[in-house]
């Protein structure tokens, strides 16, 4: 029987189709009562906002390689799909919609009705990055699909806030916060980004009451200074301390603050006397709770000066920032202005200046969660992968503040507390609350929502029913393996760790494996602004999902950035293209409807050459892969592909699949049956394309075994003997282009060598793949003009004295016995060092002797070729 694939490689034609054909069969869903061990995984949940990026792209295809592996290796295996709300990325995007199409604001429709415009848009848009997942192949369990404000995932939201609450780890508090006067809400210290930015040191005299002198500060925000209760100086500090108990006059405002002792003002550094603002930087908040100082709030939420400022309320924050410089200058305070480059602050969601300032907030108490969860790293419960990332987390979480939970947005997991306005009684409860317990009268809820990373640590139990106890729970956590960048390790990882630790007794995965961000060919992060980004939907049209996979695959290392540039994506194309021509080949070559591997004792030494170097590629692949090494698998069944099946045994098997041979056609079906299956985690489309026209025993070859290797297919020494004979033909070959000899021009061919069965043997294809018109065994040749070919088990030489310029092959073989001498002089070297010799590895050492022999009969080889030049 035939089979038959299309002429050309087309994936348009196919991979939706496939990708259907899987659904419908439910292979991506598993059976949670089956017996088979568990492998289980979260998805990094995408904002429902989202348009699939390559920061995606690379994320789902790295998770769906293990997933696919996992499943092909017996494993059950759940990879749970899902998005997130995330907070204000979607208000900030309905809200723009609201103002360019209806010139509205969201206070015009209230809180209720904004939030129905809001799930509408949800509705409209939220599944487009869903599907933009299932066009990279993706084999997410669509059936057990999660939104971080479905039903379930909110419920659980609420139980975590209530038990935390009810333990005394989530409190309200005034403390200093991150503000975002864009967004105007609250910000976590980790949605907070960092840069160095060109500001200055405005040093401004602060009056001494009752005397003439004054004291100088330096700042860098001269508008907090309507906030200012007390000038800080060291108590140690001899050039400052007198002026403790003192009295100063706040310049332009008049009124009068006192000077405090405090050891967090630094000895040497600036001034020696530092403005105190408890309600605008984090030091002096702590200082002012030390020293009982009040709390002047100088800002409103967008980020303009309020009544504090006198005459400068109502402008923004650096319009009073100037108009109050220029007016101190005026009246004689501004000493200088020293221009200081520093750490400022920004919003990581709209890159607006934060202002930190004291607020009423939520906040989870962090400390007693840090401490499991550190200790989980510590004791390796939890491995980073690289290893290095485990440094990043344990910074951050043995230096974590407590974490500000509430958001002054509307989109969101509203805060289950509820308030009386009656006799000021607050209840923090999982249902709602509408009565008031103590006084009877009516209660409000919250109006400030939920970090939106509040539910997403909550991700890896939530998504699988928790708080209730079900079979998921029971069967699949905690998860296998997180796969993430590491742009999120503080936002989510910790986060989920924590959470895990706390609510459910158990770390929610024990491999956090890391990956860099996809730049682009030059190096550069993907931005608008560079204009430089690539829409991996546009690469999967042009090219496939097959082809955008291994881009993003080809050469990953774990932790390291990658750059994708257009030579992967057509690198991918042309190795696909390959992998088709090459399986149209085998096809039109088989009239065989089921792979029967023959028994050794009939198979050549090709065929066990192939099926030696299949096992060893399926031992190192499922290595590689074991340890996240996606990168070299790749390579690994890219170079078994390209150059060990196509280049070589296709070739050497063509004489006998012409003539019909059965073993043939058994052995070039088998091996690129497996070979599609170790390479299908990776390129799944036209893997499975190719294997259904193939005989086939599984009905998908998504749910077939991953190869592994076998003890009866390990041919050592035939595969020792086949090498000899490619090495050998491949340096006729190079010698040959070499020397411009054109390849249908056929030579006789005589060999020296020591493996005489070996190469008589294979005479047939030096016939083919050499160029020789006949191969004669000899001791040795005397034609002095032979051309000679030399490897490390055998000479071969060809009688081109016509074709051949003296000179140029004496230099020739000089430059090669210069090399090979500088070999054996290296090796030599290294041999003579005892502390190598020592230390190294037995086999190290060993090897090493192997390779000076081998240089040692090419180096013969090449001084009797020489010779013979004269």
């Amino acid at each position: 029987m035939k089979h038959e694939l299309s002429k050309t490689y087309d994936p348009k034609s196919f991979e939706d189709r496939i990708y259907q054909n899987w659904c419908d069969k439910g292979y991506f869903t598993p059976d949670v009562a089956d017996n088979k061990p568990p492998f289980s995984v979260v998805i990094p949940p995408p904002n429902v906002t989202g348009q699939l990026h390559m920061g995606h792209a690379l994320d789902e295809t790295l998770q769906d390689i293990l997933v696919r592996y996992k499943r092909m290796q017996g494993f059950s295996t759940l990879w749970v799909p899902g998005t997130d709300h995330a907070g204000i990325a979607t208000q900030i995007k309905v809200e723009e919609q609201l103002r360019k199409n209806e010139n509205l604001i969201r206070y015009d429709l209230g809180r209720e009705k904004f939030l129905e415009r809001v799930w509408d848009w949800k509705h409209q848009y939220g599944s487009r990055i869903i599907n933009q997942l299932k066009k990279l192949g993706t084999s997410c369990d669509w059936t057990r699909e999660r939104f971080t404000m479905d039903e379930g995932c909110s419920r659980a939201v609420k139980e975590v806030f209530v038990n935390l609450y009810e333990k005394g780890l989530i409190y309200r508090g005034n403390r200093i916060i991150n503000w975002c006067p864009h967004c105007i809400t609250a910000l976590s210290d980790a949605e907070v980004e960092y840069t160095e930015q060109a500001g200055s040191f405005w040093h401004i005299k602060y009056p001494i009451k009752g005397e003439d002198g004054y004291v100088e500060i330096a700042t860098t925000r001269p508008e907090t200074m309507f906030g200012d209760t007390a000038v800080a100086v060291n108590p140690s500090d001899e050039s400052t301390k007198h002026l403790v108990g003192k009295t100063l006059i706040l310049p332009l405002v008049g009124r009068e603050i006192p000077v405090i002792a405090d050891d967090y003002v630094e000895i040497g550094f600036g001034t020696g006397c530092v403005k105190i603002t408890p309600a605008h930087d984090p030091n002096d908040f702590l200082v002012g709770q030390r020293h009982g100082l009040e709390q002047i709030k100088v800002m409103n939420d967008d980020g303009t000066i309020n009544a504090y400022g006198g005459k400068y309320e109502g402008m923004d924050r650096y319009a009073a920032r100037k108009a109050l410089v220029e007016d101190l200058d005026a009246a004689g305070y501004l000493i200088k202005v020293v221009p200081h480059t520093h750490n400022v602050g920004a919003c990581y969601r709209c890159g607006t200046t934060v202002e930190p300032m004291t607020s009423n907030q939520w906040f989870v108490k962090m400390e007693p969660l840090a401490k499991p969860a550190l200790e989980v790293v510590y004791d390796g419960t939890v491995k980073f992968e690289p290893e290095r990332f485990t440094k990043t987390y344990t910074n951050w979480m043995e230096n974590v503040h407590d974490w500000c939970i509430s958001r002054q947005l509307w989109w969101g997991h509203r805060i289950p507390a509820y308030y009386c306005d009656g006799c000021g009684e607050m209840v923090v409860s999982k249902t709602d609350v509408t009565t008031c317990p103590k006084c009877g009268k009516a209660m409000r809820q919250e109006s400030d929502v939920l970090d939106t990373w509040f539910s997403s640590a909550l991700w890896p139990f939530s998504t699988m029913g928790w708080p209730d106890k079900t079979p998921e729970l029971a069967k699949y956590y905690p998860t296998s393996v997180l796969v993430t960048g590491y742009d999120i390790i503080f936002f989510w990882v910790a986060r989920m760790i924590f959470s895990g630790l706390e609510h459910m007794g158990k770390a929610p995965f024990s491999t956090v494996f890391i990956h860099g961000l996809v730049r682009d060919a030059k190096g550069r992060k993907m931005s608008k602004s560079l204009g430089n980004g690539i829409d991996p939907l546009q690469v999967i049209d042009e090219f496939g999902a097959d082809a955008l996979r291994f881009a993003l695959a080809t050469g990953n290392a774990p932790g390291n950035d990658m750059r994708f540039s257009d030579e992967k994506i057509e690198s991918a194309r042309n190795f696909a293209n390959k992998l088709w021509n090459a399986a149209r080949f085998v096809l039109m070559n088989l009239d065989i409807d089921k792979v029967e591997l023959p028994a050794a004792g009939e198979l050549a030494t090709e065929d066990k050459w192939i099926l030696s170097r299949l096992n060893t590629l399926a031992e190192n692949v499922t290595q590689n892969l074991d340890h996240y090494e996606i990168g070299v698998a790749l390579a690994n069944i890219y170079d078994f592909v390209w150059d060990v099946f196509c280049d070589w045994y296709i070739e050497l098997s063509k004489p006998r699949l012409s003539a019909g041979d059965k073993i043939a056609q058994n052995v070039i079906a088998y091996v690129l049956s497996e070979t599609l299956k170790l390479l299908h985690p990776f390129m799944p489309f036209i893997t499975e394309e190719i294997y259904q026209t193939l005989p086939h025993e599984s009905e998908s070859i998504m749910i077939s075994d991953f190869p592994r290797r076998r003890a009866d297919l390990v041919f050592t020494e035939e595969e020792a003997e086949m090498e000899r004979v490619i090495a050998l033909i491949r340096a006729i070959r190079a010698r040959r282009t070499e020397m411009g000899v054109v390849p249908s021009r056929r030579a006789k061919l005589s060999i020296v060598t020591r493996f005489g069965a070996t190469f008589a043997a294979a005479v047939p294809f030096f016939q083919k793949l050499a160029g020789a018109s006949e191969v004669k065994f000899v001791d040795a040749v005397t034609d002095p003009t032979a051309v000679q070919i030399i490897t490390d088990s055998a000479v071969a030489y060809i009688p081109l004295a016509d074709m051949i310029d003296f000179d140029a092959e004496r230099a020739r073989l000089t430059a090669e016995l210069d090399k090979n001498l500088g070999e054996i002089k290296r090796i030599e070297g290294k041999l003579a060092n005892a502390g190598f010799v020592e230390k190294a590895p037995a086999a190290v050492v060993e090897g090493e002797r192997q390779k000076l022999e081998k240089y040692k009969e090419v180096r013969k080889g090449l001084e009797e070729a020489l010779a013979k030049l004269g």
